[in-house]
């Protein structure tokens, strides 16, 4: 009885807070009731987003992350955007060395950029940066499933981070026409 009771409270305190899905628009201007209806106009645009190819390991990691979360029914035949994600920095810094002058820990820093455009129009622009850190240990091999291990870990989050703004963008982009904006483009 007393977790139904606080379930129903924490239910009430997310409404109070203006909370909503990012990828979905309530179809009903009523706060408290939308009728279980949403429009999904928003993962359909994002859906037919082509992925192009990355360069290296890392890039090709990023972009089947991207897929995965972009367009999980399969790429799109005839792609209305197209998305260009350029690894730009990747650096190795040595952390907590020992007396012999050897790292116990080594931090990397990963920096991509991405366009995404309709035809010849830049739509949105913007970069992601993350910094991971693995152990260097003693055996070499162990060493290098950490760093694969890492890379993994980065290249997930930077994928994440991209397909956020990318849905940030689309959801604002339809409630500004919803609004009867006529908005075209916002690249920063």
């Amino acid at each position: 009885m007393k977790k139904t009771v606080l379930t129903i409270l924490a239910l009430f305190g997310l409404a109070a807070c203006g909370f909503e899905p990012l990828y979905v628009q309530k179809q009903h201007n009523n706060a408290w009731y939308f009728g279980g209806k949403f429009d999904t106009s928003i993962t359909t645009e994002m859906s037919q987003i082509k992925v192009e190819a990355i360069e290296e390991r890392f890039g090709q990691i990023v972009r089947n992350e991207l897929i995965d979360s972009l367009t999980p029914r399969g790429v799109p035949a005839k792609p209305k955007y197209r998305l260009y994600v350029f690894l730009t920095d990747k650096t190795v810094v040595q952390q907590a060395m020992r007396k012999d002058i050897t790292a116990t820990r080594e931090k990397v820093s990963y920096r991509v950029e991405y366009t995404l455009n309709q035809g010849d129009e830049v739509l949105l622009q913007g970069n992601s940066v993350i910094d991971v850190g693995y152990d260097v240990l003693a055996n070499p091999y162990s060493t290098t499933i950490a760093q694969k291990k890492t890379e993994k870990e980065a290249a997930k989050i930077i994928a994440n981070d991209i397909a956020l703004r990318l849905g940030a963008y689309f959801h604002t982009m339809i409630t500004k026409k919803g609004q009867g904006l006529d908005i075209q483009n916002t690249a920063n």
